[in-house]
């Protein structure tokens, strides 16, 4: 049985959920449709979701069409979740993009089609509510291709639409207004079109399965979720137009031979949740097969032993022996995190994680909670690379970077439904970081100026590529296992710099070492007391790492993110001036069917400022899409001072007496 791995996507409420729902029912998975509003939909798990009415987290369930096995994943329609739909899209064959017949293309339509485009995945509209009043399925079609710029192929017609009684029919592949968008998009039928020759339907449906495979054309057919008008055309669709897993595609999947069952598993790790079992890691299998007791690697790492697999089908997630190519499976027994790989890397191993732009301290309402909350939080920071964590357990401190404010109330609901924490936020701060300026010398030697460590160090840092750490020349001077401990004191060093925030872009490289080799006194055991250990490095490396940087001096640098503004003509003086006075940094203009696009850069800081200006402004009408691009510098104001935890790094003596001994 061949397999379809589809996405269902949308701005938030356009009705993604409710036809999930409509296909189980449809499919005979569930005996009536679940609710978004009454909370009872079989996808939104959490108590969050089902409160809120919204998907937070990426669930999947599975339907049969026929000989066909559809895996649906429902992913998140909110904008503070854009991170998790792209790694959800980046394990599809096809997407649904949902779109309301009554609002038309909204703000998050156009970030999910940017990244559908981007990653190369074939897509369906299903444009939906047609049976809401002031419903307009013209309108809409016009908007997906000025604003959106597919090339599109309407498959039904709507009667009686913005009423209740609205009714959806299919159009015939050999109806005029197909064959003449498809032949837009091949030039076989484009041919006999101009020549007036007769054109088979099963020549057009073979023309837009090859395009829709190149996403040269974009199938758009309408509907009603709540009421089930239109469904069957869609279901039709999936079954006979879209790429199923065994179709491949053009720089999408891995090399494969005759048999993708053959030979060891490739896959990629989607998401990672835990049941009343434990943890377990959802994966895409494209290539090989994969067996319980099979030893794989997690992105080039040792080899990990799988314990259970379940695949996802149409009765359910069922425990199965093996799994084969096509197949999205729950493993258990791989410590993997969302965006590592099973096997080698695919070639669609798309993840980009955009580093958060806003941060929080988070506090237990319980203060005798507080070591819980460290647990859960370094757990769900495992998970999840977008849960971008930093403890302090010293000061008993938590400080998380963040996507949005909704992500919030996710991360506060885990800690609640998972380990009983009640939490708070408080502090919430654009996220910047510090960079280095200058190159920065420090040396602490045994015995010397107060140092109560046996061992010692010289480093040096200056601005780098990334953060890196190089032993110089005291490979084969000092034991590994000292220098990896300075490697890991260095590093924990850069975690807040002379302003308090992140340091990054830097080298250190290793210039002395001193240490006191392995000894006791006569007649006894290993005396550590005058031995030097790894924790001496360790702790040695954070205080040399610290007056280092103080030599270096840094500079406290904001984040920008790179912004499209979408909006009538007639708006664009209005918009313009907004973006001006808000900082923004306009890079390109242009406009087509009487829209203006703008193109640029802007303070991080300042995107809520605009987000919320602009439906007054534009009556609703602008689209506005924005995401992280580059840090730099605070310039002709005083940078902000991230609250520091911990010792002053300016007084040594401080510093000696807060690290351990």
């Amino acid at each position: 049985m061949t397999s379809l791995n589809l996405g269902i996507v949308a701005h938030v409420d356009a009705g993604k959920t409710s036809l999930t729902e409509r296909l189980l029912f449809e499919a005979g998975a569930v005996t009536e449709p679940g609710s978004v509003d009454d909370g009872t939909t079989r996808t939104d798990s959490m108590d969050l979701e089902r409160r809120r009415g919204i998907t937070i987290r990426a669930a999947v369930t599975s339907i049969s069409l026929g000989d066909l096995t559809v895996n649906l994943l429902d992913t998140p329609g909110h904008p503070d979740f854009i991170a998790e739909v792209e790694r959800s899209l980046a394990v599809l064959d096809a997407a649904v993009l949902v779109v309301s017949g009554v609002e038309g293309v909204q703000p998050q339509t156009v970030a999910i089609w940017r990244a559908l485009r981007r990653i190369g995945v074939p897509t369906v509209f299903f444009v939906n509510k047609v049976d809401r009043r002031g419903a307009d399925v013209g309108r809409v079609v016009a908007q997906i291709h000025r604003r959106l710029g597919a090339a599109p192929v309407v498959l039904s017609t709507v009667t009686g639409q913005g009423c209740s009684g609205a009714r959806v029919r299919g159009l015939g592949l050999g109806t005029a207004s197909v064959i003449e968008a498809v032949a837009e998009a091949d030039d076989t039928v484009a041919a006999r079109w101009l020549a007036d020759e007769p054109i088979r339907a099963r020549d057009v449906r073979r023309a837009i399965r090859r395009a829709v495979r190149r996403n040269d054309l974009t199938p758009i057919t309408f509907g009603s979720a709540i009421t089930g008008a239109g469904v069957a055309q869609l279901r039709h669709i999936l079954s006979d137009l879209l790429p199923h897993a065994s179709s491949p595609r053009r720089g999408r999947q891995p090399d494969r031979t005759a048999d993708p069952d053959d030979g060891p598993a490739v896959g990629t790790v989607f998401a990672v949740d835990r049941d009343g079992h434990g943890r377990r890691a959802w994966l895409r299998l494209w290539s090989g097969r994969l067996s319980v007791r099979d030893r794989v690697r997690l992105g080039g790492a040792r080899p990990q032993t799988v314990t259970e697999i379940a695949v996802s089908e149409p009765g359910g997630v069922l425990v199965r022996q093996s799994a084969v190519a096509g197949q999205i499976v729950a493993v258990r027994g791989l410590p993997a995190r969302i965006g590592q790989y099973v096997g080698d890397p695919p070639r669609r191993h798309l993840y980009r994680f955009p580093p958060p732009t806003r941060q929080a301290l988070v506090e237990p309402v319980d203060p005798a909670q507080r070591l819980r909350l460290f647990a859960g939080l370094t757990e769900l920071a495992d998970e999840d690379p977008l849960v971008d964590l930093r403890l302090d357990e010293q000061q008993g401190q938590a400080v998380i970077r963040l996507h949005g404010e909704v992500q919030k109330e996710v991360i506060a609901a885990l800690l609640e439904e998972r380990y009983g924490v009640l939490v708070r936020f408080s502090g919430t701060l654009t996220a910047c970081i510090e960079r280095v300026v200058a190159s920065g010398a420090a040396e602490d030697r045994i015995r010397e100026r107060g140092n109560p460590y046996l061992a010692g160090i010289g480093l040096t840092i200056q601005p780098g590529e990334g953060v890196t750490f190089h032993p110089g020349i005291e490979p084969g001077r000092l034991p590994p296992a000292f220098i990896a401990a300075t490697e890991e004191g260095a590093r924990a060093a850069l975690r807040q710099g002379r302003n308090g925030w992140p340091v990054t872009d830097c080298a250190i490289t290793m210039t002395s070492s001193q240490y006191q080799p392995r000894q006791s006194r006569p007649h006894q055991k290993f005396d550590k007391s005058v031995s030097s250990v790894a924790a001496d490095f360790r702790h040695l490396a954070q205080v040399v790492v610290t007056a280092a940087l103080r030599e270096a001096g840094t500079r406290v640098c904001q984040p920008f993110e790179r912004f499209d503004v979408n909006v009538p003509q007639h708006l664009a003086d209005a918009v313009t001036a907004l973006l001006g006075r808000t900082g923004a940094v306009i890079h390109d203009a242009d406009t087509a069917g009487g829209y203006l696009n703008v193109a640029g850069t802007l303070p991080s800081s300042r995107v809520p400022d605009v987000v919320a200006a602009l439906p007054d402004l534009t009556g609703g009408e602008a689209v506005l899409t924005a995401e992280f691009d580059h840090y730099a510098p605070i310039t002709g104001e005083d940078p902000p001072v991230m609250i520091r935890r911990g010792p002053d790094p300016a007084d040594r003596d401080e510093w000696f007496r807060a690290m351990p001994r």
